[in-house]
């Protein structure tokens, strides 16, 4: 594949790349694993590149993962938290597009309004990269992608089962399932469903790539044979005022060892972290053997990489 298809592009979602390109960025990203694990970082594809990091929410895995992982490339990075931008508050979003686009090269966004993603990516011509929105989370799913193919061997024909809340990970997982053919089926109370439009686009994007999507409310039917089991917390950031109310709901979806005796035998446990342990996952189950969370977190590292080397080298 042509490499130059991906410079400059942004990475709001999956659904903005073809199957071809997604599994172009997860082989680019196994093989900067594995130059790294050889300790091998001759490529500097990012010297003299400026990245900024523009964060209204809180975060453990994706700063520190785009912060190394551009250093790793040969850039420099700086963050930008809530307090000093103040987007759409203290500055006009179409503002802070403009001004970021004629001082850097490139801009990771993590915020609340998906509104203010796009806002930023229609004014700036530089590459803006999603780095979390209340809609979508696509840099962590591209990094589950990679954890499932190295731990699997393989994507397609694996059932894959996401139990809790559908929310901006459960968005995300759709569509690339979508995308790439795979088997996925959503489990969630019908309290905390996904969006219909996102669902609907996704089975008629399904119906052509050969995927299979589907939605089952009961926790104990969904996990039956699922070879991967997805959680993620109960209460996304913004959504806390309802913690307590979505605990009473959410409970029967909990990532238990009796749940996750009808998956599987060989199933993986996957997170996205942070954990609500004893809430959507237990400490059994997080520490367990067939947890690979850990893993799935350093390969946000990895598959970030493969990301700005694509669109910003």
């Amino acid at each position: 594949m042509d490499r130059k298809r991906f410079r400059g592009r942004d990475f709001l979602d999956l659904v903005d790349y073809s199957r071809e390109e997604i599994h172009y960025l997860l082989d680019t990203a196994c093989e900067l694993k594995r130059l790294d694990m050889m300790g091998i970082r001759d490529e500097k594809p990012l010297k003299g590149k400026i990245v900024a990091l523009l964060f209204e929410k809180p975060s453990l895995r994706t700063r520190v993962s785009f912060e190394v992982a551009v250093r790793h490339l040969g850039g420099e990075s700086f963050y930008l938290g809530s307090q000093e931008v103040g987007l759409g508050q203290r500055e006009a979003v179409k503002d802070v597009a403009q001004v970021l686009d004629r001082m850097v090269d490139g801009l990771v966004i993590r915020t609340f309004a998906h509104e203010n993603l796009l806002e930023i990516a229609r004014f700036a011509s530089i590459p803006v990269i999603n780095g979390l929105s209340d809609l979508y989370h696509p840099c962590q799913v591209l990094g589950d992608l990679l954890t499932i193919q190295e731990k699997k061997g393989k994507l397609r024909g694996l059932k894959i089962c996401f139990l809790g809340d559908g929310n901006n990970v459960c968005h995300s997982w759709i569509n690339a399932a979508s995308i790439l053919g795979l088997e996925l089926v959503v489990s969630t109370p019908e309290r905390y469903r996904i969006s219909s439009q996102i669902w609907e686009e996704a089975q008629e994007r399904g119906k052509k790539n050969g995927a299979r999507i589907i939605y089952e409310v009961d926790p104990q039917k969904a996990i039956e044979g699922a070879e991967v089991v997805y959680t993620d917390v109960w209460a996304s950031m913004g959504k806390e005022a309802e913690k307590e109310e979505r605990k009473v709901f959410l409970q029967p979806y909990q990532v238990n060892s009796h749940l996750l005796s009808k998956a599987s035998p060989d199933f993986i446990v996957m997170h996205c972290m942070p954990a609500k342990r004893g809430e959507e996952i237990t400490d059994e189950v997080m520490d367990g053997p067939h947890s690979v969370v850990v893993d799935e977190a350093e390969n946000r590292l990895h598959a970030q990489k493969a990301l700005l080397t694509l669109i910003l080298s």
